[in-house]
């Protein structure tokens, strides 16, 4: 099979070719309203990061094309991620090695007042124990993205809502 070498080589091409960049938007789990459709939700408002916080709002963008994409416990790439797998594939694609646990996570770069928070920004909420247990990435001061749990999908929520509010551990900023 002389032609498998050269096919191997084409097909590693075109898939390199399909990267983020060309623009594609990706195509929502099965059931999700498309954009434009009956409920679209308006994209969000980003504001403009400030160089010194480029990271966070590289890993942030990287978040939201991914929306839609299924919850998966243990899941930490595009098939399926959970809240920390979520977190550390979007650094790592924006060149920023993060853990895998959101408790070490919750010690990783400085912490943020609440009322700092920026886009990208990480922030915890303790859902389950003591401390933190959960983790999304801040869009704006009042939203996050976020793998919230079995069933869902990575999604945008009101991180001031009342369940969120009361479980709000802290911020920390990675830079």
């Amino acid at each position: 099979m002389p032609g498998l070498p050269f096919a191997g080589a084409v097909l590693l091409a075109v898939f390199a070719a399909g990267c983020a960049s060309s623009g594609a938007v990706p195509k929502p789990f099965p059931g999700a309203t498309t954009p434009g459709g009956p409920a679209a939700e308006a994209p969000p408002r980003i504001a403009e990061p400030s160089p010194a916080h480029e990271p966070g709002a590289l890993a942030l963008a990287s978040a939201l094309e991914l929306r839609g994409v299924p919850y998966r416990n243990g899941g930490s790439d595009p098939n399926g991620f959970d809240c920390s797998g979520l977190v550390q594939w979007v650094f790592a694609q924006n060149g920023r090695a993060l853990p895998r646990e959101v408790r070490d996570q919750y010690r990783v770069g400085r912490e943020v007042d609440a009322d700092d928070v920026q886009p990208g920004d990480l922030l915890f909420f303790d859902t389950s124990s003591h401390g933190a247990s959960h983790v999304g990435i801040a869009i704006d001061r009042e939203s996050f993205v976020h793998a919230p749990s079995t069933n869902g999908v990575v999604r945008i929520e009101r991180y001031t809502s009342n369940y969120w509010s009361r479980r709000y551990v802290g911020a920390r900023r990675i830079e």
